[in-house]
């Protein structure tokens, strides 16, 4: 099928896809300008705001018949993560589409389909003659593939975001292999840690006392121990998903200069990730009493600041958001399935400060390849994806 006579919003997505904004030089440049144009031609407002120069992040609005009431926000990243090209059937950053009308680049599933659909629905709305109650803010943000420091980690704690006044949010999903499609209330808080175990060296040929060998054990059993607990805890239970445990992976693991000498340290370190239904103030505690048990001289940092909200959304039928999307899947008959995100997202910095915000990307019979080689999103359920949330829109924007 040739580009001028498939649906416009494929373009769209397609062009979005071209852009090439992936790390470690993401263009966010084109991307705002390819933004700012949409946004232009369907006459909405706009607004750059930077935290960092060359770290722009665009607020497209649809002023509500009420701008007073807490506004919707439809959050999505710019940024993607790297490629290698030689691994890939077609150009990453082609938006090659074949016969079946498959999709093929850098970011068709994260997250670049999400801000489609965000833009094409309200484009849809506001094209039917549609005011929403609610003023609707689409928001494209940088660098959450880096953890969002400049992005909407810090975004959400600037008076300019308090003054939007955002009381419900979407951000993003994961695809699905069969029909039921996640809709993600709650995230993991992540614990990266660094421990390091020092100890006497010597010969090694020797049984040396209180080496830093041994105290590296005992932690690693320790943790290593929960990691199987909690494994066993989620294949015990179909009920489950993986984000309804606590992961633990040791990661990395250095120490040593030659085979003949016992080190004087060794340094470990672990992924951690804990899931909101434990109390994540214990769960240091016990993890600090494991360092403790296993020697002398045993530290702990943590690579990364050490996120401990634990925020989950509103899923009850009480709660007019949560309503308001249950309307919307019910009428496209699309089965969804409530549940904690295993990996992290922007939407925990939403979360944090109080917003109802949920993870949703409609991508159902769909093969998950964020980050993974030829990643792709099919046409039909790109279209599809945008009717759904055209609903969505509808709906709580004018609960």
């Amino acid at each position: 099928m040739e580009e001028n006579t498939e649906n416009p919003s494929t373009t769209l997505f397609r062009e979005y896809v071209r852009i090439p904004s992936v790390h470690p030089e993401p263009d966010y440049e084109e991307v705002v300008s390819f933004l700012v144009k949409q946004a232009d031609t369907v006459d909405l407002g706009w607004r750059r705001y930077e935290l960092s120069p060359g770290k722009p992040i665009l607020v497209i609005s649809w002023l509500g018949m009420e701008p007073d009431l807490p506004s919707v926000m439809l959050n999505s990243h710019m940024d993607v993560v790297p490629v290698f090209p030689e691994h890939w059937t077609h150009p990453p950053f082609s938006a090659h589409k074949d016969e079946e009308g498959n999709i093929f680049g850098r970011g068709t599933q994260d997250m670049k389909c999400i801000g489609i659909m965000h833009l094409e629905a309200v484009r849809r709305l506001k094209s039917q003659g549609m005011r929403p109650k609610r003023t609707v803010h689409i928001t494209f943000v940088p660098d959450e593939e880096i953890d969002g420091e400049f992005g909407m980690l810090g975004f959400a704690k600037t008076q300019y975001f308090k003054n939007l006044n955002v009381g419900f949010s979407m951000d993003e999903g994961m695809a699905s292999p069969d029909d039921e499609i996640p809709l993600y209330y709650g995230e993991r808080s992540c614990f990266w840690i660094q421990v390091t175990c020092l100890g006497s060296p010597g010969h090694g040929s020797r049984f040396i006392e209180n080496t830093a060998a041994e105290k590296a054990q005992k932690i690693i059993n320790k943790l290593l121990d929960y990691r199987t607990m909690e494994k066993a805890r989620l294949e015990s239970n179909p009920e489950l998903t993986p984000g309804d445990v606590t992961t633990i992976n040791l990661t990395l693991m250095s120490g040593g200069v030659q085979v003949n000498v016992v080190p004087d340290k060794y340094v470990l370190n672990f992924d951690i990730r804990i899931t909101p239904t434990t109390d994540i103030v214990e769960f240091e505690a016990m993890l600090r009493g494991w360092l403790s048990e296993a020697g002398p001289d045993v530290s702990l940092e943590f690579i990364v600041d050490k996120y401990t909200d634990q925020s989950l959304s509103p899923i009850k039928d009480t709660d007019p958001w949560f309503s308001g999307l249950k309307r919307a899947f019910k009428k496209h008959n699309i089965k969804v399935k409530p549940q904690i995100f295993a990996a992290n997202t922007d939407a925990r910095y939403l979360r944090e400060q109080g917003i109802a915000t949920f993870g949703f990307s409609p991508m159902p019979r769909t093969p998950i390849l964020l980050h993974d080689h030829d990643e792709f999103l099919n046409e039909a359920v790109l279209l599809k994806g945008i009717d759904i949330f055209i609903d969505i829109v509808k709906n709580v924007a004018n609960c």
